[in-house]
């Protein structure tokens, strides 16, 4: 689920997004970008920590998993390992087929449980209200009721915004939306506001979606690529910014790739 996961990480990564909040009860104050030591190199979805020092592990999942419950519990072992305590651990499912997983093992002396949610038992009034635009889009996955009516509120909400976020906001909806198959309807009450048909030319409408989600991913991946190149090499010198920022996604997902084993920023992008 690339194209999601990186759409999903980017909207409740930012400030404002209230949804994390809603689901866990805790406010996360920073998030970490980690590796943790496997025999296949794992990172977690979302890893923040609250004011508190509380560590809140977030796995985002498209489709069930037949051994979630496994899984989740290495991730819960190798972020002790790393910071010596246990997160508060959340699997949000977001996929269309119904949520099949278990959130819980048990064996000999052992009892695991992690909490386990499907945004659809999320109410989408609130997001819908928010004065959060991450909000409002990120309630295109929750529990609509009437499918047609949210989507013109989160619309109307995106044609209300500022002028340079409504591109990214509307590429980021109709990525979500894929995941509801809701695209049809939101094309066709896009024709309805010139506001948006202006971004999106009806006339081109399938090749400007494409690109215009090509550009939502691209832009997502490259904000996470540069918080791990801070985290490892410390604040970038312009060069090294102005490579990023030109990078292909193909050049930028194989960085991504390198970023681990490479001892210098000139190594990284030769």
């Amino acid at each position: 689920m690339h194209e999601y996961d990186i759409t999903l990480k980017s909207i409740l990564t930012r400030s404002g997004s209230g949804l994390l909040a809603q689901l866990t009860g805790l406010e996360v104050m920073r998030w970490h970008n980690v590796e943790l030591p496997a025999v296949r190199q794992r990172r977690p979805d979302l890893l923040g920590e609250t004011r508190d020092g509380v560590l809140v592990h977030i796995e985002l999942q498209s489709t069930n998993h037949r051994a979630m419950a496994r899984r989740m519990l290495e991730y819960a072992v190798f972020i002790h390992k790393k910071f010596a305590r246990f997160p508060e651990q959340l699997v949000l499912y977001v996929g269309n087929a119904p949520m099949r997983m278990e959130s819980r093992l048990t064996g000999p002396r052992l009892a695991f449980e992690y909490r386990l949610m499907d945004v659809r038992e999320v109410e989408s009034g609130p997001l819908l209200r928010s004065e959060c635009l991450e909000d409002n889009v990120i309630a295109v996955l929750a529990h609509l009721g009437s499918d047609r009516e949210a989507v013109r509120r989160i619309l109307r909400r995106i044609a209300g915004s500022e002028p340079s976020g409504r591109g990214t906001a509307l590429a980021e909806l109709m990525i979500l939306a894929g995941l509801r198959k809701l695209g049809t309807i939101i094309e066709t009450e896009i024709e309805q506001m010139p506001i948006l048909d202006d971004i999106m030319d009806h006339e081109v409408l399938g090749r400007e979606r494409k690109r215009g989600i090509a550009l939502g991913i691209a832009e997502g991946e490259r904000k996470v690529v540069l918080r791990q190149l801070g985290k490892r090499f410390g604040p970038l010198p312009d060069w090294a910014a102005q490579r990023l920022s030109n990078l292909s996604p193909t050049e930028l997902e194989k960085v991504e790739f390198r970023l681990l084993d490479a001892p210098s920023l000139e190594e990284l992008f030769s």
